[in-house]
């Protein structure tokens, strides 16, 4: 539910209702507009049944939330989320770019995939140390050795780590080298996984499954949430349709959507969305426009001889001529580039 409190409402009523609400096990959010303070609360209603909020002093209404999806709605915290990562900011405007190589493959080219993205302005370094793939015979990741090189070309050159976590047993060794953790489109209904991750006190990363629904996106991350964890970030990668040119139809629109139904960041993961090197830039030209606070870009050094997806990764050539288009990009519709 929603607690609108009066314009002149005094402190000390709005903190008698926080109070009695998490008396009665309710989770509150609090948030003000410019002439509004408004309580977020979730819990079981029935309880207020015998003592009704609005004879509260100071309360001026208190409106139901009807989605199912509750702490991610955008009805629960009027005001977007930002998520504060050692400094590194996502959403309220800002642009944060995450790149490297699908997967880590050796120590040597990771070094170099980081210090190239990093100069040319990324900030998070990506790359999978267990990876997900179709087949059982082809390359699983390099495991613990590399989250070592991830954490190892991160720190050298100033940037975050995000790589996946595909298995609860794997969430303590994830943590220790990760800033924010990463599930992907196969597990955003691993509910069991999801749950886990309401504990941890990492970001997570949860990207749209194949054949998601936004909604069914939102749900999967209320249940990070009501584990207790709300620095979740939503990622468009693109979903399946009949289309067989490209790998799977980013939807753009989702974006905007997205960020009309929730108050948390959404990025957008253009190499998975596509899977085709030639529209990488202007999928993540035109994400950025949409309104998306981050990008997911996969590159590669040598993408003929890259262990998996290389025909989605750009050179690192190519990753600088997109940050410099980004920017002029996020500058004209009034938004920032982080690079710094």
């Amino acid at each position: 539910m929603i607690i609108v409190f009066k314009k002149d409402a005094a402190k000390q009523d709005i903190e008698h209702v926080k109070n009695r609400l998490e008396q009665f096990g309710f989770k509150t959010s609090m948030s003000e507009t410019q002439d509004r303070t408004i309580l977020g609360a979730i819990g079981d209603e029935r309880i207020l049944r015998e003592k009704p909020l609005f004879a509260m002093p100071g309360v001026e209404k208190v409106v139901p939330i009807s989605k199912p999806y509750k702490l991610v709605s955008s009805d629960f915290k009027k005001t977007e989320t930002v998520i504060d990562i050692k400094g590194v900011k996502i959403g309220g405007g800002n642009v944060v770019v995450m790149a490297g190589p699908c997967s880590v493959e050796n120590r040597e080219m990771l070094m170099y995939l980081a210090e190239r993205t990093r100069k040319a302005g990324a900030k998070i370094l990506r790359g999978g140390a267990f990876k997900p793939r179709t087949s059982p015979y082809v390359f699983q990741g390099l495991g613990e050795e590399g989250l070592k090189y991830l954490r190892e070309a991160a720190d050298a050159n100033g940037m975050l780590v995000i790589t996946e976590l595909m298995d609860p047993r794997d969430m303590d060794l994830i943590c220790e080298y990760t800033d924010i953790i990463q599930i992907g489109a196969r597990n955003m209904q691993n509910f069991r996984l999801l749950k886990d991750l309401g504990t941890v006190r990492k970001p997570v990363m949860l990207k749209r499954g194949l054949s998601a629904t936004m909604k069914e996106l939102l749900m999967a991350a209320e249940y990070v949430a009501a584990g207790g964890n709300d620095e979740i970030i939503l990622c468009e990668r693109g979903i399946r349709t009949f289309e067989t040119e490209t790998r799977n139809t980013l939807d753009l629109s989702a974006i905007p959507v997205l960020k009309s139904m929730s108050h948390l960041p959404v990025v957008a993961d253009p190499s998975h969305g596509t899977g085709r090197r030639d529209c990488i830039l202007p999928m993540s030209q035109a994400a950025v426009a949409a309104g998306a606070d981050g990008l997911m870009v996969e590159v590669h050094n040598c993408p003929e001889e890259a262990f998996s997806d290389g025909d989605q990764s750009i050179l690192p050539d190519d990753f600088d001529v997109l940050m410099k288009r980004l920017n002029i990009i996020a500058e004209t519709i009034g938004r920032k580039l982080i690079t710094e």
